[in-house]
């Protein structure tokens, strides 16, 4: 049997109960989590996903961690474990610039902004238990401090091939525990049309590319070339030639696309390189996001 991976989800405005019957969907399938993006109100999608599955796993992916006050993280996320009879991950992240300019939002540094946010929220009084509490990560002093003060790691967008040496970060020890959460969030692309299928990848991924501690990240991989041309192209203002600098071997190691047998395969070799729960994020070069569902629910 092959393995399952989690998948995706977000409320997109229009069609949020339609989302709530495609998770009960995901759910009498068989898969085995469904996690919610920063996209929209993530907490909110949860607490409906409580209410309308029953086993499946559900959690944030991630909810930044500036958007809201402490407290009220804090009571949402007891609420939400309490609810969810435990089925509730609250995956937390510093997010980027861009998306807190937009909310009128600065950010801090991001290891010592997370370790203050962790140990307020286990402080905040009677709100009851909280759920376990994974960290975005990428680079190795996150991946640390997600085993010293947290219950798991999620990686967004990370290369396969520099699996290993990122998750050397942790103990042996903390690989082994089948309570410590390793996951990565996989922009996925299905079609028999392997050039439109790589072509959807790169739109999703321009914008991550554009950011400076992606780009650290994967220059750290082994991708120092293209992210260095997509430096020059963003220092000489021509953002039209990012995507060209999305080479198909960095795209194979950081995304899934293809044909279905592909994309099975590939989320095999996420599962060998070490990452517990590889979260699908489905798109389609022939539709929208229900297209790109049904694409995917239909390989397994």
């Amino acid at each position: 049997m092959p393995r399952l991976p989690a998948l995706s989800l977000a409320a997109v405005p229009g069609r949020r109960q339609t989302t709530l019957e495609l998770a009960q969907e995901i759910e009498k399938r068989g898969y085995p989590g469904i996690y919610a993006p920063s996209l929209g109100d993530s907490l909110a999608l949860c607490q409906s996903l409580a209410h309308v599955t029953n086993e499946i796993e559900i959690g944030t992916s991630i909810m930044p961690i500036y958007f809201r006050q402490v407290v009220d993280f804090a009571s949402t996320a007891g609420y939400l474990h309490e609810i969810s009879k435990g089925r509730f991950r609250f995956g937390i992240g510093v997010s980027h610039a861009p998306a807190l300019k937009s909310r009128g939002l600065s950010s801090g540094k991001p290891l010592s902004d997370t370790r203050v946010f962790v140990e307020e929220l286990k402080a905040v009084p009677r709100v009851g238990p909280m759920p376990p509490i994974v960290l975005a990560t990428l680079r190795n002093k996150m991946i640390q401090l997600a085993e010293e003060i947290g219950d798991g790691m999620v990686f967004a967008n990370g290369a396969r091939s520099h699996m290993g040496t990122s998750l050397g970060c942790l103990t042996d020890e903390t690989r082994a525990r089948d309570d410590f959460f390793i996951g990565n969030m996989i922009p996925t692309c299905i079609s028999d049309d392997l050039e439109a299928a790589k072509a959807v990848n790169r739109r999703t991924l321009t914008s991550y590319a554009m950011l400076p501690n992606y780009r650290a990240y994967w220059k750290a991989a082994g991708y120092e070339e293209e992210m260095a041309g997509i430096e020059a192209a963003l220092a000489a203002g021509d953002r039209d030639r990012v995507p060209h600098f999305l080479t198909d071997r960095w795209l194979a190691d950081t995304t899934l696309f293809g044909t279905a047998a592909m994309v099975r395969e590939g989320v095999e070799a996420w599962f060998d390189a070490g990452i517990k729960t590889p979260i699908i994020v489905p798109s389609s070069a022939s539709g929208g996001q229900m297209v790109a569902f049904q694409e995917f629910l239909s390989i397994y």
